[in-house]
């Protein structure tokens, strides 16, 4: 293993490096946590597809595959859709708002103070959501060095949360890039072709497994719909990813690049899924199928290559749990503590908020043992509670802010509620989620007063991308422009 371990070292070391030119990067609010709005559409679509396919989409789309076959690539299939719609639909508009939060959005559209509660489950998504990615370090480092899995949390928790302080967003999209193209050639053109080979081709596979294995909808039609409403709808409103729209040049930059993103991410799940089928056929006896990414690197590849590939795994975890941790603390900052009186511009109080969610996330995922359900939870609560107030201020003149406070509390309820009843894997949560944010957004919009001409006049003039909110922004991100600690 001495030549994986020289890889690992090296990636590593190159992640941390890359964190210290974030730091002399990352020296406003628009710095940290959008990268200044100035990314083109390389790195924009390279650092899109490494946030979204992390932890779940790996190590839980090998584990899938290893399950049922090639129908559990939907999980990462409907992750792509998210990104395609959110692309061709929202994202131009998205970008000429130029907020850092969807709360400052909803604050925008509704009037008051909607962040307040959209801050909170938005909150909880986002620390979740870091948790997932967190929670796979754990397999990872288990086959690196044999060590207990809260090791292997405490270590890769411990590489993001270092590069993530230093330099924010500036940094982590630098390590995206970078993570990215070595996830490419790991996953796609490594890990892949490799154990279809090992594992006889698909005829080889097909003569040892059973028919459903190769069944696109194996998985079940009531599970694929209900990725599609956890994951597809999911994408479209969640923080860590408007918050990655929001570092496009262009709203042109958005749309192409996020294109191109949602198709990777369509090749990536139909790869994850194979992969598992590979594993399943080459060991069909491991005791758990969250240890058959892990496993199939480890006893399938040879030394150096092996390191490659897991290398490919950790960028896809660091990727997604930084973006996630980001996010998260943006929130907070801008969502949370504005409320209370604290200003969320000032860059070193950004940088101790990402720390402290960093070391709160890591003990969380120590306690947490299936990324999958981990995942669900985050993506439930989010879709079940904001879903319908962010679609309703985009495309609903009549919805209100009564309704959409309403509507954000009744849907986050109903969500936790039938998890306690039914359970965290159980499909009723997010129906039940979202069938009465939709009643109560609706009936309580239309009981109450319409939202005044003069906020809809001015969310109308920020949508239209006005030149003097771009100015007001850029000349308020000079004004807190400050030095970061050498």
């Amino acid at each position: 293993m001495g030549g994986d371990y020289a890889v690992i070292a090296l990636y590593i070391a190159g992640m941390i490096g890359v964190g210290w030119i974030g730091l002399r990067l990352a020296k406003t609010k628009s710095d940290y946590l959008v990268a200044g709005r100035r990314l083109g559409w390389f790195m924009y679509s390279g650092t899109m597809s490494a946030v979204v396919l992390g932890g779940a989409s790996t190590v839980g789309g090998v584990k899938l595959g290893y399950t049922y076959g090639i129908s559990g690539a939907w999980l990462v299939i409907t992750i792509g859709v998210g990104i395609l719609v959110l692309h061709a639909v929202f994202a131009r508009r998205l970008v000429k708002l130029r907020v850092y939060t969807v709360g400052e959005m909803l604050d925008l559209r509704y009037g008051g103070r909607a962040s307040a509660v959209s801050g909170v489950v938005m909150w909880g998504y986002t620390l979740m959501l870091t948790v997932t990615s967190t929670l796979a370090f754990a397999s990872i480092f288990k086959v690196l060095f044999s060590i207990p899995s809260w090791a292997g949390i405490a270590i890769g928790g411990s590489i993001v949360v270092l590069y993530s302080v230093l330099g924010g967003m500036w940094s982590i999209t630098l390590t995206d890039i970078a993570q990215f193209v070595i996830k490419t050639i790991g996953i796609l053109f490594v890990l892949l072709p490799v154990a279809l080979v090992s594992a006889g081709g698909f005829s080889g596979m097909a003569e040892k497994l059973d028919a459903s294995y190769f069944e696109f909808t194996s998985i079940g039609g009531e599970t694929i719909l209900t990725y599609f409403l956890i994951y597809t709808f999911g994408l479209l409103i969640g923080q860590d990813i408007w918050q990655r729209v929001f570092t496009a040049r262009t709203p042109r930059v958005a749309t192409g690049g996020g294109v191109i993103s949602g198709v990777y991410c369509l090749v990536y799940g139909i790869a994850g899924a194979l992969i598992g089928t590979a594993a399943k056929v080459l060991y069909p006896d491991l005791g758990s199928a969250q240890d058959a990414f892990a496993t199939i690197a480890e006893r399938l590849l040879p030394t150096g290559v092996r390191g490659l590939v897991l290398a490919a795994a950790l960028s896809a975890l660091m990727s997604t749990s930084s973006g996630a941790l980001i996010a998260c603390a943006t929130t907070t900052t801008s969502d949370l503590f504005r409320k209370i009186g604290l200003k969320s511009g000032e860059v070193l109080r950004n940088r101790v908020t990402t720390l402290v969610l960093g070391i709160v996330a890591i003990g969380i995922a120590m306690l947490v043992d299936d990324v999958v359900n981990a995942l669900t939870i985050a993506y439930d609560i989010l879709v079940g509670g904001l879903l319908v107030t962010i679609i309703g201020a985009l495309f609903w003149k009549r919805g209100t802010r009564e309704g959409a406070y309403a509507s954000m509390v009744a849907g986050t309820v109903s969500v936790i509620a039938f998890m306690i009843i039914d359970g965290v894997a159980a499909n009723s949560p997010i129906y039940w989620g979202l069938g009465v944010s939709l009643v109560v957004y609706i009936g309580v919009s239309l009981a109450t007063p319409r939202t005044p001409d003069s906020i809809l006049s001015v969310w109308t003039e920020r949508l239209h991308g006005s030149e003097n909110h771009a100015a007001a922004e850029d000349l308020s991100a000079s004004e807190t422009r400050q030095e970061l600690p050498q």
